[in-house]
Parts: structure tokens; C-alpha cells; sequence
């Protein structure tokens, strides 16, 4: 697995050809306070099932509040096969110190 602070994150998204896909793996109300433009929202305790629905093959990048959800996620993912896992380190936390000082925190 792959780990990228949020300010690699920001700069490998505006350079990138293809947007990998941005899996949020926090709660509903966690997702509603901030999130990242573009992600989605698969709460960590529908990740088994929802795996399934997921392209392995795909680019992920996985986000939680403080990047320890999002590592477990990410751990669980590659051990179901998938090839190219990100784990934002710091979560939304870090994006919206280092990235986007006008994002909501909670």
C-alpha cells in the first residue's frame, strides 16, 4: 500500500491522467461535516460487502478523518486482491490543514 500525506495527495491529483477513484470510509454524518470533492462515501463496516462492487484493478485512494480507518480499509482491500491502494495519511484532518484551510473540521 501505497501512503500519501495530504499535500502529495493534492499535487498527484491535479498532475494525474486518470482520477483514481477517492473511497471515504468514514460515517454519514462524518461525510456530510467534509469531504474531499469527487469521493464516496462506503462507511467501513459496508467495506466487506461492497468490496465486491469495487474495481481491484482501479486506482483507490482511501480517506477517513485521521488516516487509521482508511489504513485498516486499505489493508483489508489489498488482502481481497485489489493492486493499487492508497491510504491518505491524516485523513480529511491533514487535507484541510495542509490542502483547503476552508474546509469544515470537526
Amino acid at each position: 500500500m501505497r501512503r500519501f500525506s495530504a499535500k502529495e495527495l493534492s499535487e498527484y491529483l491535479q498532475d494525474c491522467e486518470s482520477v483514481p477513484f477517492l473511497l471515504d470510509v468514514r460515517e454519514p454524518w462524518e461525510f456530510e461535516k467534509c469531504h474531499l470533492a469527487g469521493s464516496e462515501l462506503v462507511p467501513m463496516r459496508q467495506i466487506p460487502m461492497a468490496a465486491e462492487d469495487l474495481d481491484p484493478e482501479k486506482e483507490t485512494v482511501v480517506i477517513c478523518h485521521h488516516g487509521i480507518r482508511s489504513r485498516q480499509v486499505a489493508f483489508y482491500l489489498e488482502q481481497q486482491g485489489f493492486k493499487n491502494v492508497i491510504n491518505l495519511e491524516g485523513g480529511v484532518e491533514a487535507w484541510a490543514q495542509d490542502v483547503d484551510p476552508t474546509m469544515n473540521q470537526y
